[in-house]
């Protein structure tokens, strides 16, 4: 069942709205038959108009949203299936144009069949006009929200909605790119083509109802809100919640790292941020539950992380890091790491998910990013898994944390050393707090408070 048409849908999440006009809204004996000179295309689009009561498939304007003015895109699916034609297409470019100029994020509320087959090629075209768009926005530093109603199908759902910075989408809400009608016979339609399918494979960042949406909705628009051209701040390094005395040797350090009583990302989050949104999925396929990023509100101020939870991380979370932080660096916001991981997963399922190419991706990230990242090892420092994540230049640990080249297990495994001697190889590491910060490797050790 689709909704209630595209000014429903900006009621249920604006507290004000204004649509643009259009040049292009001028009389239909102007457009004809379309492109194509498709018989009848006139009188269905008249009938659309008496259907929905818009003169094209999405309607475009200026609203708020909580505190944050933003531009809308709405689609209307009760207009010819809210499918995207030449004008439909236009007036989506120019609100991206005006978004940048009044440097506001934009928020698209998708409902939408895909292409509109009674202008052919023209309609297809639209998509690289739209992605243009949509780019140009993204190198301007300004979010791009996209909200998926039902249904979201076609080119649209693969360009406008799955290529948005952040993607929410509403419970039940069938998205894919092959509608029911065009899909292989005997396909059916399981969850994989619904939003909550979309989200499992980690192309949706929150499948929400409709109740929740203009809540998480107003989240979301005001964390990613564009800031100023002042010089971005690092964020401040986390305060330590766990033990304040320093470990006695290299394997009282690994055993204090795996305890299970030992503070997790979790309660470093909540004790960090005053609220939180978090994004989910690596958008090729993948969710890992370890490795929880997103933006929080600290001090009046946005502050992008990414937390490890103790687990060896699989591709999808390193490439849902590397996707955050290449989002916080478009949007110039500080980003502040946990590392909590014994290591990358290094089994066959990972290597078939290529974990060298994503721990490089992450690798590439981090270096490339222009906004200051800050560390905090928070429990274990797993080899190249910990270090992805790491800082270059801000790196800091707890006192009940350790990070080594390898763990102390495996380290005498490959040295061919009984199992007895795994203790004094973690000694042999140096790995404990004190240690890293002799030997330079970190820059402090977070006390009881936090370290600007």
């Amino acid at each position: 069942m689709t909704d209630g048409g595209a000014r429903t849908a900006i009621a249920a999440v604006t507290s004000e709205f204004a649509e643009f006009s259009f040049a292009d809204t001028g009389p239909e004996a102007d457009y004809g038959d379309g492109p194509l000179s498709w018989s009848g295309y006139k009188e269905q689009r008249a009938r659309a108009r008496t259907r929905s009561g818009e003169s094209e498939s999405v309607v475009c304007g200026q609203g708020q949203i909580g505190t944050q003015p933003v531009v809308l895109v709405a689609f209307d699916f009760r207009y010819i299936g809210g499918s995207l034609g030449q004008r439909a297409g236009t007036r989506i470019c120019r609100a991206f144009e005006i978004a940048r100029r009044l440097r506001w994020p934009v928020v698209s509320l998708i409902s939408t069949g895909g292409s509109r087959m009674q202008e052919g090629m023209r309609s297809l075209a639209q998509l690289q006009r739209i992605a243009r768009q949509c780019q140009l926005t993204r190198w301007e530093g300004l979010a791009h929200i996209a909200v998926l109603r039902e249904p979201t199908t076609g080119g649209v759902w693969a360009s406008l909605g799955a290529g948005a910075d952040v993607v929410l989408a509403l419970r039940g809400a069938t998205v894919a790119f092959g509608g029911r009608r065009v899909r292989p016979p005997k396909t059916g339609d399981g969850p994989e083509f619904h939003s909550e399918g979309q989200f499992a494979a980690g192309a949706v960042d929150a499948v929400l109802t409709p109740a929740e949406l203009p809540e998480v909705l107003r989240q979301v628009v005001e964390l990613l809100a564009p800031i100023g051209a002042a010089p971005v701040q690092p964020a401040t390094v986390p305060r330590a919640l766990g033990r304040d005395d320093w470990p006695a040797d290299g394997w009282s350090a690994v055993r204090r790292a795996r305890a299970p009583e030992r503070p997790r990302a979790h309660a470093y989050l909540e004790d960090y941020f005053d609220r939180r949104f978090e994004i989910s999925g690596d958008r090729a396929g993948g969710v890992d539950p370890g490795m929880r990023c997103g933006f929080g509100r600290r001090d009046g101020a946005t502050v992008a992380y990414v937390a490890q939870t103790g687990t060896a991380n699989t591709p999808a979370g390193f490439r849902t890091a590397a996707r955050l932080i290449r989002l916080a660096d478009q949007l110039r916001l500080p980003i502040l790491t946990l590392v909590d991981t014994p290591g990358a997963a290094n089994d066959s399922a990972a290597e078939q998910a290529g974990v060298g190419s994503s721990l490089a991706e992450l690798f590439g990230a981090v270096a490339a990013a222009d906004v200051p990242i800050t560390t905090l090892v928070i429990g274990e420092g797993g080899s190249g898994g910990a270090l992805a994540l790491s800082s270059a230049d801000r790196l800091w640990i707890t006192p009940d944390a350790y990070f080594s080249v390898i763990a102390p297990e495996l380290g005498a495994a490959i040295l061919k050393r009984e199992a007895a001697e795994v203790e004094h190889t973690a000694n042999q590491l140096r790995l404990r707090p004190q240690d890293l910060l002799e030997l330079g490797l970190v820059h402090g050790i977070a006390g009881e408070e936090p370290i600007d």
